[in-house]
């Protein structure tokens, strides 16, 4: 049963009713999740609600995918401390249109009978004047309902330093809850929806479109909610110190997004490879298994970052991350870009001389290079790590202390790559 495996892989948080297990099982069922787009991609902490979709999608069901054309223009208060910025109208339809595209790699589009469907809720928003979706729409919601739902109550009553006296919690986004309640309404008079899914924040907003089908429609529909993508201490996944871990190469690279999964500590990998993987169960717990016997070799880790770089960056991006992690660990180096080097090498010093140190005099004596960018405190610190040879050139060894650099030890256009011993790096660049 589908969701039994839901519950062995800690993917479900609550649900409307106790019999969606059997439920599920008596015919293919259509159901949907919404996504935000308050960026021109999606990310990490959104891995779950996409690959949800998917699976139930494998399992026979019809997965519709929502982006929030009209409701992005609110914003969602459920886990929220203050009100977002709005965007522009032209701005979240960029926004969509990419994130439409990221999609495609999750869900089959063209499956028959079940093929995946990735619909805008502007289209159906955007023509409701506010007279009418008061009078339509509106009237069904009781006010005090709407006041007893978390996502409400804990942003009632504070104070926004930012507007002095004003409440936490605007209009605006008060409204919010309205608009995703009648998706789900809108969902079902016209795809024949049933279920909606979403995190653990959502469940005031499913619970709120079931109250409102009923009131409007007289139908029953369900709600399930899986939990956020938290690490062991509680903190969200997905979050680094230089910022979010995105599902697009131009925010995220696959050698940032590979790297990103192969450091997850031993406490979370394994919940992880259980909510982000369709791994099988016995692969799993092989892998549980070995990572109590040998944590070291972080084969959970290394698993891990493979599936999810292949599924969100294809063979191509999981290849190009492995090339880049093995030259970080100490592959040969060569016909790279700036920009990839620069990339994999982001946290090594870098020091910057004139082009013609290559050229003059025959080149750039090694002695002189290792100096320069750092690795040797002297001329003799240098000359002895060379004798010893532990000096490096693009990871290429240099077997004599007379060796002289030259354009043609570039890594890249204007980068070469210097190392003393197994792991101290070091860029020159010549421009």
């Amino acid at each position: 049963m589908l969701l039994e495996d839901l519950q062995w892989r800690g993917l479900i948080h609550q649900t409307t009713d106790e019999g969606l297990g059997k439920w599920l099982d008596e015919k293919p069922r259509n159901l949907y999740a919404g996504f935000d787009p308050t960026a021109d991609s999606l990310h990490v902490g959104n891995l779950v609600g996409l690959l949800l979709l998917r699976r139930f999608q494998l399992a026979g069901h019809k997965p519709i995918a929502v982006v929030g054309g009209a409701t992005g223009m609110i914003g969602d208060p459920s886990g929220k401390s203050e009100e977002r910025n709005l965007l522009s109208l032209d701005q979240l339809q960029r926004n969509v249109a990419a994130i439409r595209e990221q999609m495609r790699r999750f869900l089959d589009f063209d499956a028959t009978p079940n093929a995946a469907l990735l619909v805008n809720n502007l289209d159906w928003i955007g023509g409701f004047s506010y007279l009418e979706f008061l009078r339509d729409v509106g009237k069904n919601f009781p006010v005090n309902v709407m006041l007893a739902k978390d996502s409400v109550k804990s942003r009632l009553g504070r104070d926004d330093s930012r507007h002095g006296d004003q409440a936490g919690l605007s209009y605006t986004e008060f409204s919010y809850m309205l608009l995703q309640a009648y998706d789900f309404a809108y969902l079902h008079d016209k795809f024949g929806c049933e279920l909606q899914t979403g995190g653990s924040d959502q469940w005031g907003n499913i619970t709120a479109g079931i109250d409102l089908a009923r009131r409007m429609r007289g139908v029953q529909l369900y709600g399930l909610t899986t939990p956020l993508l938290t690490k062991s201490d509680g903190s969200k996944m997905g979050k680094t110190e230089t910022g979010t871990i995105w599902l697009s190469a131009e925010r995220t690279s696959p050698y940032q997004f590979y790297q990103y999964w192969i450091r997850v500590e031993d406490a979370d990998v394994g919940n992880i490879l259980r909510m982000l993987t369709t791994l099988s169960r016995d692969e799993i717990e092989s892998l549980d298994a070995a990572r109590q016997h040998d944590a070291a070799k972080r084969e959970s880790q290394r698993r891990l970052a493979e599936e999810l770089t292949r599924l969100v960056h294809g063979d191509e991006g999981l290849a190009a991350a492995q090339r880049a992690t093995d030259i970080f660990y100490g592959a040969e180096i060569s016909n790279l870009s700036d920009a990839q080097l620069t990339e994999i090498f982001s946290d090594v010093p870098s020091q910057q001389l004139s082009r013609s140190a290559l050229t003059a005099d025959g080149g750039l004596p090694i002695i002189d290079a290792l100096v320069a960018a750092g690795l040797a405190k002297s001329k003799g610190d240098a000359r002895r790590t060379a004798q010893q040879g532990g000096a490096y050139v693009n990871n290429r060894r240099i077997e004599g202390i007379d060796t002289r650099l030259t354009p043609a030890d570039l890594a890249s256009e204007t980068v070469m790559v210097l190392r003393s011993g197994k792991k101290n790096y070091a860029l020159l660049r010549f421009v």
